[in-house]
């Protein structure tokens, strides 16, 4: 899978995206990420990208050329059309579903706005989507296109160790994962669960699915509505007193 980021500031993404998990991806050749310096295609002698909204008020608007100019660089040489995304709070919330949708896609353009925004005929001419990672407005839509980029790539094929990897992680199936252990077997007078030590695979399958259910309800109880439970599963939520 490839994805093209159109930015004012490239080498932000090379501390992130080039790391650890996506990093070991791009290495292996299972994703490919060009981060393109909106900077370098304007035609302002003084390479400004930006002007004053015609509207008014505070702060600068991001051109329409220099933005239409660096993603030309990458289409004209495709006979076909990625999916262009803006990274806007405007835009339809982020989530996992979302991650697995994007994940099926060959090709993904990610435009990074800044300042007040982007010109809306550029949005207008290349735009499929627009993502927002939540109801919050920040300085510029890098770090919100990292979050897109890493969530996404863990959807793909090969790039993490298997599929349980991510299908037993939060929000994959609707709810929250179960909590988590490690060695030692005992720390500050707090033992490992007995049944994670039993070796009994199916009474382990059971308990991360019931500690499943309580975490949802104890922390995002909004999620279980949408959840696929079982009358089994919903009978067990209804008896459960959670503090």
């Amino acid at each position: 899978m490839r994805f093209d980021v159109l930015t004012l500031f490239p080498e932000m993404f090379n501390a992130v995206i080039t790391e650890s998990i996506t990093g070991r991806a791009i290495k292996a050749g299972i994703i490919e990420c060009n981060f393109i310096n909106i900077r370098d295609y304007t035609k302002d002698k003084h390479k400004r990208c930006d002007d004053y909204p015609y509207s008014g008020g505070g702060g600068m608007l991001m051109t329409p050329q220099p933005i239409y100019d660096a993603y030309m660089s990458v289409v004209s040489k495709l006979d076909y059309k990625p999916l262009t995304i803006y990274m806007s709070p405007q835009g339809k919330v982020f989530n996992q579903q979302v991650a697995i949708d994007l994940s099926k896609y060959k090709h993904i353009i990610i435009l990074c706005g800044h300042y007040e925004g982007v010109d809306q005929r550029v949005l207008d001419e290349i735009v499929d989507m627009e993502i927002s990672i939540g109801d919050f407005v920040m300085t510029g839509g890098e770090i919100a296109a990292m979050a897109v980029i890493d969530a996404t790539s863990r959807m793909i094929d090969n790039v993490l160790s298997g599929e349980k990897a991510y299908t037993e992680e939060s929000h994959y199936n609707g709810l929250l994962e179960f909590p988590q252990y490690t060695r030692p077997p005992e720390f500050m007078g707090k033992t490992v669960p007995e049944v994670l030590l039993s070796g009994n695979h199916k009474l382990i399958e059971e308990w991360k699915r019931e500690q499943s259910l309580i975490n949802t309800l104890k922390k995002r109880p909004d999620l279980l509505e949408k959840a696929l439970l079982s009358p089994k599963e919903k009978e067990f939520i209804k008896n459960l007193n959670v503090n």
